[in-house]
């Protein structure tokens, strides 16, 4: 963690030794009183904490702002649904990299059971989102929405000013060669069975452009991790 973060901070917060934020500060950074860590809001601004008591099983600090929110990046994560460990790294690395919104879609190779994990139905997920912003030493959570089908989610893509498939069956354009001009960005990425012929049509009947992420087959991880950092550079960001 590069940075706490809280849902609300007042002039002076106080937590337990069961908050796993308190065992970060104590046990792994080894703070005491006196000492400062960087604190922030949730998707609002970040600043800095100063311990000013630790007795007992309860931490004390108080706060101040040192900067105003940064907006997330004009990117957003269109992925299948995968193996939960998978979609744990998926999270945490996607937010860690600053988009604005992470969708969840189940698809026609995907297995159906994933969508059931205790990952999603206990809200588990949260825990890897935050992570992955405290990771950044950014405060901006970007919004996770999930969808069943492609079908579901393709056609409610068309304020994106660039939509792109990662398809490496059928593309030959390469995602390093993409030409950014302005706007929002939507990156679309499957599962490792790759998309149907199915989708891909609707993909393709929603202005979706194929682009290709070299000849190997890539883990979901893999590709999510590296085709944003890719978007992100040609996008003038990294």
């Amino acid at each position: 963690m590069n940075i706490i973060l809280f849902e609300q901070i007042q002039e002076s917060v106080t937590i337990d030794s069961s908050d796993i934020r308190y065992d970060h500060i104590v046990n792994v950074l080894h703070l005491t009183v006196g000492d400062s860590f960087l604190a922030g809001i949730i998707n609002g601004p970040g600043g800095e904490a100063r311990i000013t008591d630790l007795a007992g099983e309860n931490l004390t600090f108080v706060w101040k702002k040192k900067q105003e929110y940064s907006p997330l990046y004009p990117l957003t994560l269109l992925v299948a649904q995968i193996r939960p460990i998978c979609m744990k790294r998926i999270l945490r690395e996607a937010v860690s990299l600053g988009v604005k919104a992470i969708i969840i879609v189940g698809t026609d190779t995907g297995e159906k059971s994933y969508r059931e994990a205790k990952l999603w139905s206990t809200g588990e997920y949260k825990k890897y989102v935050l992570d992955g912003a405290m990771q950044s030493a950014s405060t901006g959570i970007p919004e996770i929405t999930f969808f069943n089908r492609v079908d579901d989610i393709v056609r409610l893509q068309n304020h994106y000013n660039h939509r792109i498939v990662l398809d490496n069956i059928e593309s030959t354009s390469k995602l390093s060669e993409f030409d950014y001009t302005e706007g929002e960005v939507i990156c679309a990425i499957g599962p490792e069975r790759g998309w149907s012929a199915r989708e891909r049509r609707l993909f393709a009947d929603q202005g979706f452009e194929s682009r290709l992420l070299g000849t190997r087959v890539l883990r979901t991880e893999t590709a999510c991790s590296a085709g944003l950092s890719i978007l992100l550079s040609r996008m003038g960001i990294m």
